[in-house]
C-alpha cells in the first residue's frame, strides 16, 4: 500500500480520499475548509497543518482543486516540499494551458505528474466509479493507473500532458449540447400532446438516443434515478456545466477550433445561471426552454 497525500477535500476530494483510506491505503490530507477537513479525519484521513506538511513523505500526491490558478499557486508551492520519485497528479478540471504549465513545475523538479480530470460527479467520487481521463508520460500513467482505478470504474490514458483535460471539456462539451437537444425535444413533444414517456420509450431505443438522456433525463417519470424526480437538485449543478463550457469555449478559440453549438450552449447555460439557477442540476434547463425561469 502506498503513502498518498491529498489536496482538496471537498465534495469530490473527500469522497476519493476516502475509498484511498478503504483501500487500505496511509492518506493524509488537507484543505481550506474545517469542515472538509472534518468529515475527512472521520473518513480515516490524517489532516495535515498544512498542505506542505500533508506532502512531506508521499509517494502520490492528489489535488482536486477549484480552478487552473489554484492548481498552479498548490503545486508551485507543494512541489519543492514532495520527496524524490513522488507522483504529483491533478483531478481537477482546469484549463488545459493551465494544467501544462502544473506538468511544468513537477517535470522542473524532477517529477512524474499526471492531469487526470474526472467524470461522474459525487455520485460517482462516493461509489468509486468514476471515470478519469488521463494526461502525461507512459511511466507516469503506469505509476498512477492502480491508484486511480481504486477511486473509479474506468482509468483512460488519452495522451501527454494537458490531453486529460482535453478530452474532460471536449467530453463535456458534448453533455451540454445534447442536454440542450433532449430539453428541447421534450418541450417540443409536450406542446404536440405527446407524452414523455411515449418520447423516452422511442428516443432511447433508436436514433436519439444518448447518455444524457437514459441517465440525465430531463422530465420526471421514465428516469426515476434523474434529477428531475428530486427538484433538480443536482447531480451536476449547470454552475460546474457552464465551467466546462466556458473551458471548452476558451480552448476553441485558442486552438483556432469552430464550435458553434458549444457557444451556444455556453450561451445558453449562462442565461440559465444568471437567472438565478446555478445550483439547480444542468437537466433544469428545460425549465429555463419552457420560460419558466
Amino acid at each position: 500500500m502506498a503513502t498518498i497525500a491529498f489536496i482538496g477535500l471537498g465534495n469530490m476530494g473527500g469522497p476519493m480520499a476516502a475509498n484511498l483510506v478503504k483501500a487500505g491505503h496511509s492518506v493524509a490530507g488537507f484543505d481550506l475548509a474545517a469542515a472538509s477537513c472534518s468529515a475527512a479525519k472521520d473518513d480515516g484521513v490524517r489532516i495535515a497543518q498544512s498542505a506542505r506538511d500533508a506532502v512531506a513523505g508521499a509517494e502520490i500526491v492528489l489535488t482536486m482543486l477549484p480552478a487552473g490558478k489554484h492548481v498552479v499557486a498548490v503545486w508551485s508551492d507543494i512541489v519543492p516540499a514532495m520527496q524524490a520519485g513522488a507522483l504529483i497528479v491533478d483531478c481537477s478540471t482546469v484549463d488545459v494551458e493551465s494544467a501544462r504549465r502544473a506538468h511544468a513545475i513537477a517535470a522542473e523538479a524532477g517529477l512524474s505528474s499526471l492531469d487526470a480530470p474526472v467524470s461522474g460527479g459525487t455520485v460517482g467520487a462516493r461509489g468509486a466509479t468514476l471515470t478519469f481521463m488521463v494526461g502525461g508520460a507512459a511511466d507516469a500513467f503506469a505509476a498512477g493507473e492502480p491508484v486511480l482505478a481504486q477511486m473509479g470504474r474506468r482509468v483512460v490514458h488519452c495522451g501527454d500532458a494537458g490531453a486529460g483535460q482535453a478530452a474532460k471539456i471536449c467530453n463535456n462539451m458534448i453533455l451540454g449540447i445534447s442536454m440542450i437537444g433532449i430539453s428541447e425535444a421534450f418541450v417540443l413533444a409536450e406542446k404536440l400532446g405527446l407524452s414523455h414517456q411515449a418520447l423516452f420509450d422511442v428516443a432511447s431505443t433508436s436514433s436519439g438516443s444518448c447518455w444524457a438522456l437514459t441517465t440525465h433525463c430531463p422530465v420526471p417519470g421514465p428516469v426515476p434515478t434523474s434529477a428531475a424526480n428530486n427538484g433538480y437538485k443536482p447531480g451536476f449543478a449547470t454552475d460546474l456545466m457552464l465551467k466546462d463550457l466556458r473551458l471548452a469555449q476558451q480552448a476553441a478559440l485558442s486552438a483556432g477550433a469552430s464550435t458553434p453549438l458549444g457557444a451556444e450552449a455556453a450561451a445558453l447555460f449562462g442565461l440559465f445561471q444568471a437567472a438565478g439557477h446555478g445550483g439547480d442540476d444542468y437537466s433544469g434547463v428545460i425549465n429555463f426552454l419552457r420560460g419558466r425561469s
